[in-house]
């Protein structure tokens, strides 16, 4: 697969670059993209949530009646949970969701994820460049230029540059990595790739 590679005015070069078939001509596997995002989103989960139950909640253990002769249920403590302020039953638990999901996997899902954008027409290759200074409005101007501007997109930089990262990071619907912090769920989440044009071998070196 050729695609033809632009300038940050959105204007073809008359250079193309081959992208690998191993890579961007495979056929997609839906499952293992979504075990991988399923994985990401589970490791983004702070799991601090916690409700006290019955044995953790400080109230009087007294007899709050007799047992008999008042013509309702028995009640014992005021921890239990039909009691206002009692412990709450089967709460949630502090807990890490967490789960092993093996390296090739991983790199499948990856390739899926790049694949189905390489052949939905949704991957855009860009030209080395850089910014002197971070400046958002000569980000805008780039994706203006592409006409990617109401639309969310993932820039994939070779590696990360500090101007351009700072230049985009304060825009809406648009995240930028570099190649070693690419993930599944970024591909997928967004609607358009921009990668640069040395980021692409990067891309295919680490996935092959």
């Amino acid at each position: 697969m050729e695609l033809s590679i632009y300038n940050i005015k959105g204007k073809e070069t008359g250079n193309k670059i081959s992208l690998s078939d191993e890579i961007f001509g495979q056929t997609p596997n839906e499952h293992v993209v979504w075990l991988d995002v399923k994985h990401f989103l589970a490791n983004q989960r702070q799991g601090t949530h916690k409700a006290k139950e019955k044995a953790e909640v400080s109230r009087t253990t007294k007899k709050l009646k007799k047992q008999k002769g008042t013509g309702g249920a028995r009640a014992g403590s005021m921890k239990s949970p039909l009691m206002k302020g009692g412990g709450r039953v089967f709460g949630p638990r502090v807990r890490d969701y967490d789960f092993k999901l093996n390296k090739k996997v991983k790199v499948l899902a990856r390739k899926s994820a790049l694949a189905d954008k390489a052949q939905n027409g949704k991957i855009s290759i860009l030209e080395n460049f850089s910014f002197d200074a971070p400046k958002t409005k000569s980000y805008l101007d780039i994706l203006s230029a592409f006409e990617f501007s109401d639309r969310k997109t993932l820039m994939i930089l070779p590696a990360i540059d500090k101007n351009i990262v700072l230049s985009g990071r304060n825009i809406p619907k648009n995240r930028v990595v570099s190649v070693d912090s690419l993930n599944t769920y970024d591909v997928v989440n967004a609607d358009q790739l921009i990668i640069l044009e040395s980021a692409v071998e990067k891309i295919q070196s680490s996935l092959s």
